[in-house]
């Protein structure tokens, strides 16, 4: 039987006898982790331990270590890293380090049984780009953003974790936090397809992707990307993308109105997969009986994102380290 189409946040360090519960009988594909869950190495490991058992199967763990200001492992377990925007414009070696920066990532986040990230963002900062977002961004120009993106893909997958690319189809234009509230782009579709959506376009062959909750007045003025069918069949058709679509966080108060009503729309849409984060219990009920189990397109994209966990490709931590450290250094000197 194939697992339903949701992703899930753990409460806390470790599962509640609730939760084991829970995430048996609801069967979701993969959970999310974020800092309530994160402590030392040796809880993460027993923590993605259970969550596995549960549903006793591989699933797949999430993760967002984006690095900089989104960064769930901190020192002095994890290595620190600084927003990527400082180093996207104007670095000689930017793929480089940024490749070297994933691929430490990676190798940090399995051994701990982590093996999705949430990263690259092909999201492009401009001048209106919200605080939340902006400095997580990896440049200012398309060349800039699609160079970057890859390197920090391409890292990720060398080191056995599979990458996410968000927030398709582009957020870089909002002004508004999604989190708290719908953001809005009102330029025109022709700016949006040249530049906006081109990283995307460039990146369109990765497993997974994120959706935007934002509204693109140029293409459907009454819905976000999320819930627009119009907006969902412009990432599979023009972007190009064909691989496991999910739902930014249902919870974000950029969508409103009842969970169940909130997957039906994200589904019918033509999102493959509901991504829920905060652990509320109320609200996982209610989406996990609203959403069915993967079927047709979404299970076979489900599965072949699962498929881009491979083994991991030789790595020697203490020589990357060193030298994107180097890299770094000279970023920072100029």
């Amino acid at each position: 039987m194939t697992a339903r189409a949701t992703i899930f946040g753990p409460e806390g360090l470790e599962l509640t006898p609730w939760e084991q519960a829970f995430f048996r009988d609801s069967d979701p594909w993969g959970f999310i982790l974020f800092k309530r869950n994160l402590d030392t190495p040796d809880q993460i490991r027993k923590l993605t331990t259970q969550l596995r058992e549960a549903v006793g199967r591989n699933a797949p763990i999430l993760i967002d270590q984006e690095g900089g200001r989104v960064a769930r492992l901190e020192p002095p377990h994890w290595q620190g890293w600084s927003p990527a925007l400082h180093y996207a414009d104007g670095h000689p070696d930017r793929a480089r380090a940024f490749w070297l920066r994933s691929r430490i990532m990676a190798a940090e986040l399995l051994a701990l049984g982590i093996d999705v990230n949430c990263a690259p963002l092909a999201d492009i900062a401009t001048p209106q780009t919200h605080p939340f977002l902006k400095n997580r961004c990896y440049g200012t120009s398309v060349d800039t953003v699609t160079e970057m993106g890859r390197a920090v893909a391409d890292g990720l997958l060398a080191g056995g974790v599979a990458p996410i690319l968000k927030h398709i189809p582009g957020h870089g234009r909002a002004a508004g936090d999604s989190h708290l509230s719908l953001p809005r782009v009102d330029v025109s579709a022709e700016t949006l397809r040249d530049v906006d959506f081109a990283p995307f376009r460039a990146l369109n062959d990765l497993p997974m992707a994120m959706t935007a909750h934002l509204v693109y007045d140029a293409f459907d003025a009454d819905r976000c990307a999320t819930l627009s069918p119009t907006m969902i069949g412009l990432i599979r058709d023009e972007i190009g993308f064909d691989g496991l679509l999910m739902t930014d966080d249902l919870s974000m108060h950029a969508l409103g109105g009842p969970f169940a009503a909130r997957v039906a729309g994200s589904l019918d849409a033509g999102c493959d997969m509901i991504l829920h984060c905060n652990a509320d219990r109320a609200e996982m009920l209610e989406i996990a009986e609203a959403t069915p189990r993967l079927a047709g397109d979404a299970a076979r994209r489900a599965d072949a994102a699962a498929a881009a966990r491979a083994t991991p490709q030789p790595f020697d931590f203490a020589t990357a380290l060193a030298e994107v450290t180097a890299l770094m250094e000279v970023r920072d000197a100029g």
